[in-house]
């Protein structure tokens, strides 16, 4: 499950990025071969993490593409290894002409190999004109814009059964240290509070750098994200401190830390929203909605909702984002088309397309937020384009791989190792400094 967060589930409101064919020649990526197809007898091969729902209703915003330029499209779904499976194919000679690329780190060695166009003019000047700066840079690479993020991921909300906090007597916290005594509070109405999904370590990262943000400020989180700062610095030891309190509350967590480490995300979400609750809340990322609703039936905004994830120790609330990024091969065979399908897919009209299907949120500030289905998913995508550049990309996809993406190592590991064992914080922390520094090289 590498592609974690935002590609998991079928129809999530997950935070993802999309990539395919697109307009035509004309400067108006919007207008662009409105009516000539000029496009027509071309085929923009486009690589990309999704598949079911997720690869359906992209789909349809390639068609739409394809409506208005011509250009027919292909779409390979790589699997979580998008970094291995592209490069083999450059290595084959069969190199697609647009990927979807899921991390900030992949992104940057896909552009240190060389492999990367340079976004056109028309693409950076929609960039420049409807997304945050925030989005630019996680976008760039030593002052150069190689990626458009289509598709995003909120992951700092909280998911909650209504039920389960109405029966407990009460109401969504404004702060960490309420949001703990709140769990305790369902507990002792029948329920634990959290499901948490430790058998998938990204989940885990998650709920750190939610409490880390907001407890150490951007600044710190930026600083650690680069490796500018070590891993043993005191708000590390400070934030894992604050994670440790919920993770050996045994009143907190379903199950306990042992059932915790077997339970996958999806399972997290059951334990929620599935036939047989086993808890009241559930942390991660919007795309949870896309998993209560189509497979287990829950309305979202009745029978499920979300709060923002609370301030800790005095903070600001975090806004923590995922999401892909488009991005052009030099080495593609129509990559001039695969320019013009990126440039549509920085404007509304493309990203419109996707809101209406669901489970999708845009960074782009200029779509009209009626575009989407429902009143939950519309207060998702008001607070990502809201947060502007206060927003935070998630720090383990802006890793090296092998620390932030990996299963079974690097801070995925590390940080299943303390679910286990949450005694130790200054441990954990060197054992994540030592990951880190071997993985950054520094």
């Amino acid at each position: 499950m590498m592609r974690r967060r935002t590609t998991l589930l079928t129809g999530c409101t997950a935070l993802v990025l999309a990539i395919g064919a697109t307009a035509c020649g004309s400067s108006d990526p919007v207008s662009a071969g409105g009516g000539d197809k000029a496009l027509s007898g071309q085929t923009v091969s486009v690589a990309g993490v999704w598949s079911g729902s997720e690869q359906e209703n992209f789909q349809k915003v390639l068609d739409a593409f394809t409506e208005k330029t011509g250009a027919k499209t292909q779409f390979v779904s790589t699997g979580d290894n998008v970094s291995t499976v592209v490069g083999s194919k450059i290595e084959g000679g069969n190199a697609p002409d647009l990927v979807m690329v899921p991390q900030v780190g992949v992104l940057q060695q896909f552009a240190k190999e060389g492999w990367l166009q340079p976004l056109s003019k028309t693409a950076q000047e929609s960039v420049g004109a409807n997304y945050a700066q925030a989005w630019k840079t996680y976008g760039s690479v030593d002052g150069t814009l190689y990626g458009l993020y289509f598709k995003a991921a909120h992951k700092s909300t909280v998911w909650y059964s209504p039920d389960a906090l109405a029966q407990a007597g009460v109401e969504p916290p404004k702060t960490y240290e309420e949001m703990l005594e709140a769990g305790r509070t369902v507990s002792d109405s029948g329920l634990a509070a959290f499901s948490v999904a430790g058998q998938d370590g990204w989940t885990l990262t998650d709920w750190f750098e939610n409490i880390y943000l907001s407890q150490a400020g951007p600044e710190k989180y930026d600083a650690l994200a680069a490796h500018e700062l070590k891993w043993t610095d005191a708000t590390v030891v400070d934030a894992l401190t604050t994670l440790g309190e919920l993770f050996k509350d045994k009143q907190l967590v379903a199950g306990g830390q042992k059932q915790a480490l077997n339970t996958d995300f999806p399972g997290s979400v059951e334990k929620v929203f599935g036939p047989k609750p086993e808890a009241g809340m559930v942390y991660e990322g919007d795309f949870v909605a896309g998993v209560a609703k189509d497979q287990f039936g829950r309305t979202i905004g009745e029978d499920a909702n979300f709060f923002p994830f609370p301030a800790v120790d005095g903070g600001t609330a975090p806004v923590v984002s995922g999401g892909d990024a488009a991005v052009v091969l030099k080495d593609g065979k129509n990559a001039e088309a695969g320019m013009k399908l990126l440039e549509y897919l920085a404007t509304p009209e493309a990203a419109a397309v996707w809101a209406e299907a669901g489970g999708f949120l845009s960074p782009n500030k200029k779509l009209d937020l009626a575009s989407y289905g429902d009143d939950v998913t519309r207060a998702t995508a008001e607070s990502l384009v809201g947060a502007g550049d206060s927003v935070r990309f998630d720090m383990s996809d802006q890793a090296p791989a092998a620390f932030g993406g990996t299963k079974g190592a690097g801070e995925w590991k590390i940080l299943q190792d303390f679910l286990r064992d949450p005694s130790d914080p200054k441990g954990t922390a060197a054992e994540l400094e030592k990951a880190a520094a071997k993985a950054y090289g520094n």
